[in-house]
């Protein structure tokens, strides 16, 4: 999930109550919910669409779920003695507590591949004892009514409480509420994807993606790749059902040969429904069908050089 969406949840938990366990709570709590996202720091040093590959894998697993939260602990913790030191720690700060510092960074942590798990991205949540990727397949990657749920029920629990009221019951509503909201959309990921095979009879080893769409929650957009190569797609909606598939690209092509290198690789190692589509100049890219939006497909490309490509007749 998105960042933002991370640091609500980590808001959330502390406006719940767990931000009184000790000094420095929230910043654990929010900063943990956005640290296994230092992997991004591997645009400085690898090409093009290279991340693909290495991205929520090892900072997303066991490990890291461990040796992260007492690394931001042990920040956070001499943080306050240096502020003390110098006479500049807020006389309203709880005093702070290594082993809730610890627990609060690792509860923080432990919600981010939790969240990362719900889309079609991806994550290798066993990395580094195990590289296979996992897909939750329920919520897109940025999803606005959470953003409204937690953001109104974070903004009204700091409100209570700058007011002297009850100020955790909001929080917690709002935590419960998400729960539920992530269970429905889980539930209906689940009819789409029996609704789509009951439709179209596909076989039992067919490969079909259940991809949630922006804003309409209610909608899925169901990927299925058929026997020659060719992923195909259509719109599943809780109340008409099943659209007629139609081919996600009408340009796709086989590749000959391909020469291989560290981004194709990459690419290769993170796509779930790879293709290779002849574009408007003549070259040939590969693409992903799980991200074939014109807002998105750029993001998620890799080029093939000096290929011959057979093209698949329109369908």
């Amino acid at each position: 999930m998105d960042n933002l969406t991370h640091s609500l949840v980590g808001a959330l938990l502390g406006q719940a109550g767990l931000k009184r366990k000790t000094g420095l709570a929230m910043p654990a709590l929010i900063i943990g919910a956005n640290l296994p996202d230092v992997d991004a720091a591997c645009f400085f040093w690898l090409e093009g669409v290279e991340h693909l590959g290495f991205r929520r894998g090892i900072t997303h697993g066991p490990p890291a779920l461990i040796l992260l939260p007492l690394l931001l602990a042990g920040l956070l913790w001499g943080f306050d003695r240096w502020q003390a030191k110098r006479g500049k720690r807020p006389e309203s700060r709880l005093p702070v507590n290594f082993k809730w510092l610890y627990l609060l960074s690792f509860i923080g942590c432990l919600t981010h591949p939790a969240l990362d798990w719900l889309n079609v991205y991806g994550i290798r949540l066993l990395e580094p004892f195990s590289s296979r990727w996992s897909y939750g397949d329920t919520l897109f990657i940025i999803d606005v009514w959470l953003w409204a749920l937690m953001g109104v029920a974070t903004w009204f629990s700091l409100r209570r409480e700058k007011r002297s009221g009850e100020w955790k019951r909001p929080a917690r509503l709002a935590i419960a509420a998400a729960l539920i909201y992530i269970g429905l959309n889980g539930a209906f990921s689940n009819i789409a994807w029996r609704g789509s095979h009951s439709h179209y009879a596909f076989g039992a080893d067919a490969e079909v993606i259940v991809s949630p769409l922006p804003i309409a929650f209610w909608q899925r957009e169901v990927i299925v790749r058929k026997p020659e190569g060719v992923w195909q797609s259509a719109i599943y909606t809780f109340a008409q059902g099943t659209t007629q598939l139609k081919p996600v690209s009408t340009s796709v092509c086989v590749p000959e040969t391909i020469t291989r290198n560290s981004e194709i690789d990459a690419f290769l190692f993170w796509s779930r429904a790879p293709f290779a589509e002849r574009i408007e100049d003549g070259s040939v890219v590969l693409r992903d069908a799980r991200f074939y939006d014109p807002r998105a497909r750029d993001r998620f490309t890799a080029a093939l050089p000096d290929v011959k490509c057979e093209e698949l007749p329109a369908r």
